[in-house]
């Protein structure tokens, strides 16, 4: 009986060891090997169906919506409503930015899928957001003083001949009205012509910089939707990223109003965002068979991707968009304005942070 008793109690330790290193090894194994149990491939096709169609009609919708100002009084860019619907928008960006991409790359770069050392020695995803919106920073100010070079360039020899030439003065006046103010137009002659120009070109880097970040993000987002293949993981997140896309699309719609792009241009900006996150989605479903996202490298391509947008988000949210209407002196100079655009950015923010509960 001694000896039974000894053999009982010395392993103990062991035993609690073995109690305490087994459900973390197995719930590893689970998390890195997830095989989902309740396949209905029906349903699962049907819900990614409705998702494509969902998706499609929001975001078309989301980003044509601004671009109805010329018929809807309240939507025109000129009006104090405006600022409410941009400052909604920023904060659905902000939110997008903050919740949900950039968890998700923590998450992706902090898997315990991933057995390398490299990615838990260091903070890459916080690292890689920073240098994302400091490249968006550079990208932004440079393309911004190209434009601005080239446009000042074009214009600068209409400057000189109309100040050295003070008798041809008039006649390139006269020119400029008979060809309907083509010297003002080209921003050489009127201050303020110059500053309305650069202020299109703003929204023209602004716009296409942030439709970047918005893609980057879309792609992953439809692909690892149309790669499930659970109906209880699919059937929130359509209702929620339908949602997500037609404020998404608001805020990009706003930008793209601003910059008065040609109709062409404008309907590329269009399709491509309203077609990302559904072409995204049937990229999943074609590689749903082989797509494993657990697997090292699909965590890490996703990781790094989710972090670079982030960055780009966070940071044309913050800059180009909210600070730049925040200190426009038509804000500054109208409280109600000011109260309303802080409600409506708070609003935007919080709706956007809400549906992270189901996306």
């Amino acid at each position: 009986m001694k000896k039974l008793t000894l053999t009982h109690t010395l392993p103990l330790p062991l035993l609690l060891l073995l109690l305490l290193f087994v459900p973390i090894s197995a719930s590893v194994e689970c998390e890195c090997n997830l095989e989902t149990l309740d396949h209905d491939k029906f349903k699962v096709l049907k819900f990614k169906l409705v998702a494509i169609s969902s998706i499609l009609m929001a975001s078309f919708l989301g980003v044509s919506l601004p671009m109805l100002g010329k018929k809807i009084p309240a939507l025109n860019t000129e009006n104090d409503i405006f600022f409410l619907i941009k400052a909604f928008a920023a904060g659905v960006i902000l939110a997008t930015g903050f919740i949900h991409v950039l968890p998700d790359a923590f998450e992706s770069l902090r898997s315990p899928c991933l057995s390398e050392t490299l990615w838990d020695s260091f903070p890459f995803t916080g690292f890689i957001a920073m240098l994302s919106a400091i490249g968006t920073m550079m990208i932004d100010t440079f393309a911004t003083s190209y434009y601005r070079r080239s446009h000042f360039t074009k214009a600068l020899p209409v400057k000189e001949d109309e100040e050295m030439n003070g008798v041809h003065q008039g006649h390139v006046h006269v020119h400029a009205h008979a060809t309907h103010g083509h010297a003002h137009g080209s921003g050489a002659i009127a201050p303020e012509d110059s500053i309305s120009s650069f202020e299109i070109v703003r929204h023209r880097v602004i716009s296409q910089v942030l439709e970047l970040g918005i893609l980057v993000h879309s792609v992953i987002i439809g692909i690892s939707l149309g790669a499930s293949q659970s109906p209880k993981t699919i059937k929130p997140l359509v209702a929620a990223l339908t949602f997500h896309q037609f404020f998404e699309g608001m805020g990009l719609g706003g930008c793209i109003t601003q910059a008065n792009f040609k109709s062409r241009a404008i309907a590329t900006m269009v399709l491509f965002f309203s077609l990302t996150t559904p072409i995204g989605i049937g990229v999943g479903m074609g590689i749903s068979n082989i797509y494993n996202e657990t697997s090292p490298s699909a965590l890490i391509v996703e990781g790094v991707f989710n972090s670079a947008s982030a960055g780009i988000l966070i940071y044309m949210a913050l800059v180009d968009l909210l600070a730049a209407d925040f200190m426009n002196p038509k804000m500054q100079s109208n409280l109600r304005i000011q109260l309303g655009a802080n409600v409506s950015l708070l609003l935007g923010s919080g709706c956007m942070s809400l549906l992270a509960k189901w996306a």
